[in-house]
């Protein structure tokens, strides 16, 4: 009996550990979405390159980008120079790309 408490207590924590896991776990489709957003939309959107953990992009209108909101996303860093941005965005970076080349 002592070891069916024990079962449950465990399982309990268990289920607990994944909720809190999968709560955490960003949807990079809703964060492409937005990225682009804030980008200024689609249209803006001239051209884009990315590494390992920046992403080069170049816009027209640099005025429609919102870099505040981008930072809010996760961006570590943004530098633009002319209508070039480029955006820190660490290990988040590939899966992101993924994303904005499907809506893209």
């Amino acid at each position: 009996m002592e070891y069916l408490q024990y079962l449950i207590i465990i399982i309990v924590l268990v289920i607990i550990a994944l909720a809190i896991v999968k709560s955490k776990s960003k949807n990079f489709k809703i964060e492409a979405n937005k990225l682009i957003e804030y980008l200024g939309g689609k249209d803006n959107i001239i051209n884009y390159n990315y590494t390992k953990s920046r992403l080069t992009v170049q816009v027209k209108n640099t005025e429609l980008v919102n870099k505040e909101s981008i930072q809010k996303l996760g961006a570590q860093g943004i530098v633009e120079v002319d209508n070039q941005l480029k955006i820190i965005l660490g290990e988040d970076a590939r899966q992101l790309i993924k994303y904005i080349n499907e809506l893209k």
